[in-house]
């Protein structure tokens, strides 16, 4: 019976993410027994007593959030390890890691369609999986001529609150508004929502912000609630497991890196504005991305606004780079998308729904637009381990 130490911190959404996905690979082929240390045992007897314990009880594998200055201590073990980045990548343990520059440009990527030309990056000092999404994010807007405003701190603590939070405060007022906001992940994210309603900072219309993790109840405790870029975790959990499993079965430790991918925007109230100067073609935009559903034509909406059909399509081109029609078949198929990983429900169904007269159209559309079938696309970004770890 394979036996795992966990030391990683549970109280993350991203560590239960990725313990689903690995106990779901332990019950497929399994049994194996998982140990955890309380995060107070390093803390108290230090991590040579946390090698003492693993002599003792001989774990056949650790997953582990470790910071390399003390990996030395666990490469006499002679087992799989895999280590969750923190400053760097590991080159002698296996890196649970991510595509973070991949994570910044789908930030950007999403801002830069919703015509911003303000962009800020609050990050983590001195941790990888900040620096890269940052610098992701930062690449896209180069490509657009966009301005780029950073800054980093260590996460604010209850104890550190009071006193450090005045630079982020300083920050966040001093930026050009309106500005889209990537924070290096969701609690980041929830500190400049916190610390805008304080500054009575308009989110979203001053301050558009997207995290990263997409923790529900983090991004549910901001008032309005946080976007958020959506990981392959669970995915990430099930492929440390089959890692861990052919490693043990073949008595291997060849170092390699478990990539976790970011697969979409689970969009909240935080980011729901474009940055668009004709308020008669935002009025266009916003009844648009209401009733996108519905049976809407181009002479129903030159009925909202004082513009003849011909100026209110040039104008809308100006201002999105888009048509009307496709920026309404782009609402149908982001909604449709949606559906599709929140529910089970038919694709003739969820079609009706998104305003599509048939299956057909709308399979046709979808893989135009996502690159992928319906079908395809559910499989892969659905939160089942038993279909994103198999897929």
């Amino acid at each position: 019976m394979i036996k795992i130490l966990l030391l990683i911190d549970y109280s993350s959404e991203f560590s239960r993410k990725l313990l689903r996905g690995l106990v779901q690979y332990s019950q497929e082929h399994g049994p194996w027994i998982f140990y955890r240390l309380p995060s107070y045992y390093k803390v108290l007897y230090g991590k040579q007593g946390v090698i003492e314990w693993v002599k003792e009880k001989k774990p056949d594998a650790i997953i582990a959030q470790w910071d390399l200055e003390g990996s030395n201590l666990l490469k006499n073990l002679n087992i799989p390890i895999i280590l969750q980045n923190y400053k760097k990548r590991s080159d002698y343990f296996f890196n649970l890691t991510g595509d973070y520059i991949g994570t910044g440009r789908m930030a950007a990527q999403f801002f830069i369609e919703r015509k911003f030309k303000n962009f800020a990056f609050y990050g983590n000092k001195g941790v990888v999986w900040s620096r890269e999404r940052a610098e992701g994010y930062m690449q896209e807007i180069q490509e657009v001529g966009g301005n780029y405003f950073y800054f980093e701190s260590d996460r604010l603590n209850e104890n550190e609150w009071g006193n450090n939070h005045i630079k982020l405060d300083e920050w966040l007022t001093s930026l050009p508004k309106p500005v889209a906001l990537f924070a290096c992940d969701d609690r980041f994210a929830l500190e400049v929502s916190e610390i805008c309603k304080i500054n009575g900072i308009n989110i979203p219309h001053e301050i558009s912000l997207l995290g990263v993790d997409n923790d529900e109840l983090i991004c549910n405790l901001s008032d309005p609630p946080i976007s958020s870029v959506v990981l392959e975790v669970e995915k990430g959990g099930y492929s440390a497991g089959r890692l861990i499993h052919q490693q043990i079965k073949e008595q291997k430790n060849i170092p390699f890196n478990i990539v976790i991918d970011p697969v979409r925007i689970e969009e909240r109230k935080s980011t729901d504005r474009y940055n668009i100067d004709n308020k008669h073609i935002l009025t266009i935009v916003r009844h648009i991305e209401e009733n996108f559903n519905s049976n809407l034509s181009i002479e129903a909406l030159t009925q909202l606004v004082p513009l003849s059909r011909r100026n209110l399509e040039i104008k809308f081109k100006n201002e999105l780079g888009t048509s009307i029609y496709q920026f309404l078949l782009k609402c149908r198929v982001d909604h449709f998308a949606k559906l599709l990983v929140n529910t089970d429900r038919l694709l003739f169904d969820i079609a009706l729904e998104c305003g599509f007269n048939d299956s057909k159209n709308i399979s046709r559309v979808f893989k135009k637009m996502k690159g992928l079938s319906p079908a395809e696309y559910r499989r892969q970004n659905q939160s089942k381990v038993e279909q994103s770890g198999k897929a």
